[in-house]
């Protein structure tokens, strides 16, 4: 998980489209490996054999990839709460992207806030049903509210 490539201390930085499509895949492949099971060794090498990554910031895919079924339970944990229904009641695609940005909230400091949960909408609405981005973006507030407590009191005492 510590890559270069999303060192957030890399001279280098990543653009935000290469950030954007290293979620846009690991939402994909984490859904294959939720609805198959298959290795994240094997998902992880399929992708880079069979996508075209050159502009994708392989460092953040492969934290996101690795990173969150390593974490499961305590980023599930970190939702959990707010949920409405069971695990097994919400959409895969929903519950993959609920993953991606809790992670990213309790892991992923340097990613301000506003920027997780504006990137999870977006996966939403891309590949979820129609109104998942509304349930989406409501239990990622109230999972910031309680993971970057700190950097939204920053924000709003500007």
């Amino acid at each position: 998980m510590n890559d270069t490539v999303s060192n957030p201390n890399n001279a280098a930085k990543p653009k935000p489209s290469e950030r954007r499509r290293a979620r846009q895949y690991a939402l994909q492949a984490l859904y294959q490996w939720h609805m198959a099971g298959a290795s994240l060794t094997d998902i992880d090498a399929q992708f880079r054999t069979d996508y075209d990554m050159s502009k994708v910031d392989l460092g953040y895919f492969s934290e996101l990839l690795h990173g969150i079924p390593c974490n499961l339970k305590v980023v599930q944990d970190g939702f959990e709460p707010f949920l409405d229904r069971n695990f097994d009641e919400l959409d895969p695609i929903e519950l993959t992207t609920l993953r991606i940005g809790t992670f990213e909230l309790m892991f992923r400091l340097d990613v301000p806030y506003k920027v997780v949960i504006n990137e999870s909408i977006e996966l939403a609405k891309r590949y979820g049903a129609e109104e998942s981005h509304r349930y989406v973006n409501g239990i990622l507030d109230k999972v910031a509210a309680r993971a970057r407590m700190e950097e939204m009191r920053a924000l709003r005492g500007k």
